[in-house]
Order: C-alpha cells, then structure tokens, then sequence
C-alpha cells in the first residue's frame, strides 16, 4: 500500500484496501516476528487461518519458512483475487477465501492457529472515543474473537499483533476456557502480542 488515508476511520473500508494491488505489512514484518510464531506454531503442519489477509506478506513468508497449511480470508472479493492469482501457483496449497471474519463459514473446531495481524485494528478507527468505543466497534470486535473461538480445535491458539494496548484490548480477549498472555514488543514504539489459548480435551 503505497499511500495512506486521508481519514483514519478509511482504514475500515473495502475501497481503501482495493486502492493499491502492491503488498502492504502493519506492524512488523515476518523477520521480527519468526522466532516467536516458531515457538508459539512449533509445528509447521498446523493448520493456520489468517484473519483479513489482506494483501500482506505474511502468509507468502510462512509460507517459505515451511508453513504451507494456510487458509487466507478477506472481504474484500478483489484482494481475494489478487492475492490467489499472485500466489497460485508458487504457493498452490494456499487456499484464499472471500469471507467476513465476523461470520465464517468454516466448520467449528477446523483449525489450530487463527492470526490477526491488524483485521481488528481496522474495525477499531471508527470515529468516537477510544475510552469509549460505538456499540458498532464492540459488536464487531466481539464477533470477530465470537467466531474465532468457534472455528478453534480444543487447544488451538489465537495470535493477534496490534498497537492496542492492554486496557483497550483485554475486554474482548478475555473469554471463559481460554486463557490470556500478553507480550509487549517493541523498544521505543510499543507493539502487542495477545495470545489467546483455548482449553485443551479434557
């Protein structure tokens, strides 16, 4: 994405996102990341879910560094298609689906990753106070994580990286049966890692 909005709350829409075919990365790239995602995904069979894609390197680096069970969605039908012609055929165990993270179709307990890197962010720059976000940010972010518990196997991980901090977040992360860890990244300019863990079978 070579250009940014002239308006924070266009970060939420299709049309800003379907400007611009080039790849664009929120936050940190995979090289920052890797060392943490291997400990947090030390199998690289798993099957991951990317939360709004996007058009994001990230799926295209795990994918290089071995992760090759990886199912991307967006909303976005235009990005959708951008990304599976520029990767099907370098990277045909991809799959890329056009689907709203707030209602999946995919079945309950189909993966052992979902990663957001951003998606809720987007949902999060509608106007109004950040102490006291519109009832439409709530619903949103809360059927984003809603649908995300459900599409978990038992014992599966949520990793969401965003610029939000704790006291922000935590009220649509914390959930009964799962438990939380939050990891602050970053020297002068603060990251978050939120680790979601779903109960394992009893």
């Amino acid at each position: 994405m070579s250009t940014f909005p002239a308006k924070n709350e266009h970060y939420g829409t299709k049309e800003y996102w379907e400007g611009d075919d080039s790849s664009f990365d929120w936050f940190k790239s995979y090289s920052d990341l890797a060392d943490l995602l291997h400990d947090l995904i030390p199998n690289k069979s798993s099957r991951i879910l990317m939360l709004g894609c996007g058009n994001s390197r990230l799926s295209e680096d795990m994918w290089e560094d071995g992760y090759r069970n990886i199912v991307n969605t967006d909303y976005s039908a235009i990005l959708i298609e951008q990304m599976r012609s520029r990767h099907g055929q370098a990277r045909p165990e991809m799959e890329w689906h056009e689907m709203d993270v707030r209602d999946m179709s995919f079945p309950s307990g189909s993966f052992d990753v979902a990663i957001d890197k951003g998606t809720m962010d987007a949902m999060m720059t509608a106007k109004g106070d950040v102490w006291d976000p519109p009832q439409q940010v709530i619903d949103d972010c809360t059927k984003e994580v809603d649908e995300t518990l459900r599409i978990l196997k038992k014992g599966g991980i949520f990793i969401y990286l965003t610029f939000g901090q704790p006291h922000f977040r935590r009220r649509y992360l914390t959930r009964p049966g799962t438990t939380l860890e939050i990891k602050e990244l970053g020297e002068a300019f603060h990251y978050y890692l939120y680790i979601l863990r779903t109960s394992p079978e009893p």
